[in-house]
Parts: C-alpha cells; sequence; structure tokens
C-alpha cells in the first residue's frame, strides 16, 4: 500500500468515526422529544431554542387544561432557571412558548380534549438536529 493510500485510509477512517459520533448525538436529542399527540398526562417534550419544554394536559369539560414548565439547562444537568404556565385550550386553539433566538413551540388541544400535540414539531426536529450537527 502506498503512503497515499495509507494516509486516505485514515482519514477516511477518522471521517467515519466523526459521522457516528454525530449521528449518535443527533439521535440522542431526537429521543428526547415527543412532540405529540399524546393522551392526558402523558408528556410533551421538546427543545426550544436553549430551554426544554414539558408539558401534560388532563381534560376538564371538553378543554385541555395545560400545565407546561420551561426551564434553560444548566452544564451540570437541571434546569438553571424555569417557568410554569397552566392554560386551558378549547379544542382547535393554539398556545406559543416562545424560546430563546425567536425559537418557539405551538400547542394545540385535539378534537375533544382526546390529544395534545406540537403544531410545528417539523421546525423544532429540524433545528433541534441542525444543533446538534454544529
Amino acid at each position: 500500500m502506498s503512503q497515499n493510500n495509507k494516509i486516505l485510509s485514515i482519514a477516511a477512517g477518522g471521517l467515519l468515526s466523526v459521522l457516528a459520533a454525530t449521528g449518535t448525538a443527533v439521535a440522542g436529542e431526537l429521543a428526547k422529544a415527543n412532540l405529540g399527540p399524546v393522551g392526558p398526562y402523558e408528556p410533551i417534550l421538546a427543545t426550544v431554542g436553549g430551554s426544554r419544554l414539558v408539558a401534560y394536559y388532563q381534560p376538564d369539560r371538553g378543554k385541555c387544561a395545560v400545565s407546561a414548565v420551561m426551564f434553560t439547562t444548566a452544564p451540570n444537568g437541571g434546569g438553571a432557571k424555569s417557568a410554569r404556565v397552566r392554560v386551558a385550550l378549547r379544542p382547535g386553539e393554539l398556545f406559543r412558548f416562545d424560546g430563546a433566538g425567536g425559537d418557539r413551540a405551538v400547542l394545540t388541544c385535539g378534537p375533544d380534549a382526546k390529544a395534545l400535540t406540537v403544531l410545528n414539531s417539523g421546525e423544532i426536529l429540524t433545528k433541534s438536529a441542525s444543533k446538534a450537527l454544529y
């Protein structure tokens, strides 16, 4: 094997290692997301900008009684700053959580208050994946 072929082999192996590690980071971040639809008392889990969102709902006379906490993550884990919100949504109504840098999560109540979902889930997953890559 010539010197150039050895260098190319080593470079290719290194590139594959980096891609494998990056793919694992992306998969790990996406695995932490649950953007719905979820039923009563099941969690919505999302990353919105530099913050995490945890939300659930309970049915309340045809509405979704939503409880949500948005928190910034600390370097050692856990939440550094948090805010709790409670809101009752009629089916089809939207509630928007704004994160840093213009990122947001939009929650909506499903028909007959049977489900809660993140309406802009594609946007959240795309941003989470691109942040994990860079």
